[in-house]
């Protein structure tokens, strides 16, 4: 029976535990996407915590691929400096590093008049920061997804232990692969095998680029919060169509497609994730307002999950996996020295 602190291996890479910070953007970078003092501070801190992975924020794989103009980017070889500065002060406290490339597609708020996507439909008509996208030309997909492999190959130059493809929350793939977005009649369109046709050639391009050797995870909005969109069985076998390419483990969120509200609660996401592991024999990682030890540790006891994700409560409680660990009763061998009279009490 396994559990929240046990080691887990994919591939040629072992972490320490199953606790993942995942990507959550900070909008801290420069105007040209560069890597700030603040965010070595802030992943070292979590690494420091006890987390087992820790993946960057979402990662553009061109400048009018980021959410916001304060994104990180990853277009560019100058970027590799500052990266591995982040990827070292992670390993320095015993966490892997993971990275999250992407690209924002038609929820891109930068400055620029090409904002693109599958289809001319913009995510949302009342909010002037939003802009009606252009459509992508099939002759453009094959170079965006080229400018995916070559983010993965930058990334393993820093040093990076996982890269994770951006496949969900409304941004360019997670747009190709939803009915509600993806209005296209050509080959690239969602009645054509469930919109993975540009997924496929982003993980084409990720896989020549990528080593063989090191995991490879895909984030997917398992579930759109519309009665005409995807849900978890949908995706699952979307997954099945492309999985064949070198996946090893699919963090399973949800929303963002559209702009709707989503009610969450604690766990909301993990049924959709039980989902997908059963449907596609993929390792999953899960997560969603997951906050209490005992929770996160019953989804290993019970084969429902591999990894768990904790976001918002690792921003304010930084060293929750070493509380966790004590909440539990579980001796751990990397709680900081300099913390261990906290530990012991």
């Amino acid at each position: 029976m396994k559990g929240l602190f046990d080691a887990m291996t994919v591939k040629d890479v072992t972490f320490r535990n199953r606790i993942v910070m995942p990507p959550m953007c900070m909008y801290s970078s420069d105007e040209n996407g560069f890597v700030q003092p603040f965010h070595l501070t802030h992943y070292e801190t979590r690494a420091i915590g006890g987390a087992g992975l820790i993946i960057l924020e979402a990662t553009a794989v061109e400048p009018r691929g980021r959410i916001s103009s304060r994104d990180l980017g990853i277009w560019s070889d100058a970027h590799i400096e500052g990266l591995k500065a982040v990827v070292d002060r992670i390993h320095a406290h015993g966490a892997k590093a993971g990275i999250q490339i992407a690209h924002a597609g038609r929820k891109s708020t930068v400055l620029t008049d090409d904002v693109v996507a599958p289809s001319a439909i913009c995510f949302d008509e009342k909010d002037p920061e939003y802009k009606t996208p252009r459509a992508l030309s099939s002759e453009e997909l094959p170079e965006i997804a080229a400018r995916f492999g070559e983010a993965a190959r930058r990334a393993n130059e820093a040093g990076f232990d996982v890269v994770e493809i951006h496949g969900a929350h409304g941004y360019l793939i997670n747009e190709f692969l939803s009915p509600l977005t993806n209005k296209r009649t050509d080959a690239f369109s969602h009645s054509e095998k469930r919109g993975t046709a540009f997924l496929r050639l982003v993980l084409e391009a990720v896989h020549a680029k990528w080593p063989a050797n090191k995991p490879l995870f895909l984030r997917v909005s398992a579930e759109d919060y519309d009665e005409s969109g995807n849900h978890d069985t949908d995706i699952a076998e979307a997954l099945n169509l492309v999985k064949d390419l070198g996946i090893d483990v699919i963090n399973v969120s949800s929303g963002g497609v559209i702009s709707i509200g989503v009610k969450a609660y604690d766990g909301y996401q993990t049924t959709f994730a039980e989902t997908i592991k059963q449907k596609t024999g993929l390792a999953v990682l899960t997560g969603g307002k997951i906050r209490i030890p005992q929770m996160a540790d019953e989804l290993f006891k019970n084969g429902r999950a591999d990894f768990v994700f904790i976001g918002r409560q690792l921003l304010i409680q930084p060293y929750w996996p070493i509380e966790a660990a004590k909440t539990l009763g579980i001796e751990i061998d990397y709680t900081p020295k300099q913390y261990l009279r906290w530990y012991s009490r």
